[in-house]
């Protein structure tokens, strides 16, 4: 196994519960997500003239809600704030990251914070980064496990 492999295993050990610690901030996808949609509502209907209903809700699911739901994941792994939704283990467990790994890790949250996909990394670490660093990527990647967090809007399930 490579070196950083086993780093990176030592160090992201499974939380049980999130810290207890009161400054952490405790929030709701569903209800952060309705208030955003509701918003796109308000403003398409301001612009167009009249009320966009359930058609501007739609709208914002399907062009905004995947932005928004990975925004707010990468914040629940990297501790900043915790959504109720998401898995209670995973809240933290990028901020265990070691030192040396966390500028390639900074590279590939933004890159995903963009909307790129496991491949666009993998491809962009083939082009840019050593081989070394290429192991890393998909480390990370694995740990990090954007396939896992796809999770669907429930606007239109009430």
């Amino acid at each position: 196994m490579h070196h950083y492999s086993s780093r990176l295993s030592r160090a992201f050990g499974m939380l049980t519960d999130p810290p207890g610690d009161e400054n952490v901030e405790r929030r709701s996808l569903n209800e952060e997500s309705r208030r955003e949609a509701n918003d796109f509502r308000w403003i398409e209907s301001e612009r167009l003239g009249c009320d966009q209903g359930e058609s501007a809700l739609r709208r914002w699911v399907k062009c905004h809600w995947s932005g928004f739901l990975r925004a707010r994941w990468i914040e629940h792994m990297l501790g900043v704030r915790f959504w109720v939704e998401l898995d209670r283990n995973e809240f933290g467990l990028l901020k265990r990251t070691p030192g040396e790994v966390r500028p390639l890790l900074d590279l590939i949250l933004d890159k995903l914070k963009c909307g790129a996909e496991n491949l666009d990394i993998i491809c962009w670490a083939r082009r840019e980064i050593t081989t070394d660093e290429q192991q890393m990527v998909h480390d990370l990647l694995g740990l990090i496990n954007v396939n896992a967090h796809r999770l669907r809007c429930h606007f239109f399930d009430e």
